[in-house]
Order: C-alpha cells, then sequence, then structure tokens
C-alpha cells in the first residue's frame, strides 16, 4: 500500500483503492501468523538447520517481523530485532527481544531474515562483519532487501549447495549462505502461507470489489480503509466455520458502554 498511498498523494491513481493489507482481518492473520509460519518452513526447506541456540536477526517488527519473531523464539532461538521506527523497537523490547541497529547485529546473527518492506536492509558493510556461515533469507520485499549486487561484489567465488541455498566465499575465506536469490523465502523455499489464513485475505478481496461495485459512484480515486462491517463479517465467518461460538453482549452492557451517566 505504500506505492499507492504516495500514488494518492501525486494524484496518479485512476480508480479508487481499497487498502486490504491494512486491515485487521489480513494484518492480524495473513501477515503475522501466515508469513511467521511460512517463513520459518522456507528456511528449513531450504537449509534443514537447528533454530534452537541460533541468534536469529529480524529486520522489522511490524505484523510479518513480529510474526517471524514469534515462530523462531518458540522454536529455541535467541532473537535479535532491527528497526527505524521508535515505537515498533519499542514494542520488540517489550515483546522480550534484543533490539539494536544492524551494525551491531551483523557482528552476533546466525541467520538473517529480513520483513519491512524497504531496500538495502542488509548491505555490503554488514555482510563484511557477519560470521562465517551466515544465512540469509528476505521474507519482505522482492528481492531489494538484501543487497545480493553487493554480495557477488565482495564474494571471490559461489556455488549451489541446496536448492535455494547458495555458498558465497567472501575475500577473507568466510562463507555467507543466501536463500532463494534474495527473493521471497517464504514462496520460493516454500509454498506460502495455509488456507487456513489466506481465505479470510481472499475473502477481503471479493467483498471489498462487491463494495467498490456498489459504491463506485461516490468513491474518489483515493486510498480507503476496509469498511469495518466487512471486518466483522468476515471474522463472525471465520468463527462459524472453526466452530467457535462467542458471547453476545446484554442489553445492560450495551447501554453502560453507550452512556456516560455511569462508570468512569
Amino acid at each position: 500500500m505504500i506505492r499507492l498511498r504516495a500514488m494518492e498523494r501525486d494524484h496518479a491513481l485512476k480508480y479508487p483503492i481499497i487498502a486490504v493489507n491494512d486491515t485487521p482481518t489480513k494484518r492480524m492473520f495473513d501477515n503475522y501468523l501466515g508469513t511467521g509460519q511460512s517463513t520459518i518452513d522456507g528456511i528449513l526447506r531450504s537449509t534443514n538447520i537447528m533454530f534452537a541456540g541460533r541468534t536469529v536477526v529480524v529486520g522489522g517488527y511490524g505484523y510479518c517481523g513480529s510474526g517471524i519473531a514469534m515462530r523462531a523464539k518458540g522454536l529455541g532461538a535467541n532473537v535479535i530485532v532491527t528497526e527505524v521506527d521508535t515505537l515498533h523497537a519499542l514494542k520488540a523490547v517489550m515483546d522480550g527481544y534484543r533490539v539494536m541497529p544492524m551494525i551491531e547485529a551483523a557482528r552476533i546473527g546466525d541467520i538473517f531474515v529480513t520483513s519491512t518492506g524497504d531496500k538495502s536492509i542488509i548491505t555490503e558493510e554488514h555482510m563484511k562483519l557477519m560470521k562465517d556461515g551466515a544465512i540469509l533469507a528476505n521474507s519482505g520485499h522482492f528481492n531489494v532487501e538484501i543487497d545480493v549486487k553487493g554480495l557477488e561484489k565482495i564474494a571471490k567465488s559461489k556455488r549451489t549447495i541446496r536448492e535455494n541455498t547458495v555458498e558465497y566465499t567472501l575475500g577473507n575465506g568466510k562463507k555467507i549462505y543466501l536463500l532463494a536469490e534474495g527473493r521471497l523465502v517464504n514462496l520460493a523455499g516454500a509454498e506460502g502461507h495455509p488456507c487456513e489464513v489466506m481465505d479470510m485475505s481472499f475473502a477481503n478481496h471479493a467483498l471489498c470489489a462487491e463494495y467498490v461495485v456498489n459504491n463506485h459512484e461516490k468513491l474518489e480515486n483515493k486510498v480507503y480503509d476496509v469498511p469495518g462491517e466487512i471486518d466483522q463479517r468476515i471474522s463472525k465467518l471465520k468463527l462459524e466455520s472453526m466452530g467457535v461460538e462467542i458471547d453476545k453482549l446484554t442489553k445492560e452492557q450495551e447501554k453502560y458502554l453507550n452512556s456516560w451517566k455511569e462508570g468512569t
């Protein structure tokens, strides 16, 4: 949505856009749970390494990065988070992770996973400082988060040692392993997200397309949030499909929440 919001600011949008990626029934499940699981899956399929006891550096602590960190921690890894946003960094600290600049994390990490949506998260400067045997993976944005050209520049040789795993030998003799050519490891190295979270994302797409069709006459060429009633509908349907029932507010409770005459 970053590019689309930039297009809106520049008045370059030709039609209205619904920001499906930013809505709770997408971010909280597809991004957080789906990316967390499928990224670890991609790394394991590509390397067959043990996570327990390793130091995993996660670049970015948004919904995707926090999901990756959570899964890595669950496998017994020591997780370090790098961030540029103070709120996300604070959340990572409060969640129990070490937070530091990438230039410091580069010296101590065993496995590096980027998930920021930006470019040049791991650069030539960082790679020169890494341990022998460091593993690099990207699960964030195309193939620009890891500076693959920089890695090619400082390497004296490379060879494919497993499917989706290339070993680069640097001039100082150290080896760095790049997964899936720096592309999305959860897609190139695995099968992407499970259907149990993708169904909600696709439901958002379908219902938002219907919303645009039904409301196009009053929509401008802007980026709109997903209407709240669509999120509620999707979460209700998902719970029903899982056989989960929840409570409902009583009339007394509704009155209490909507009144200023009771409580504080």
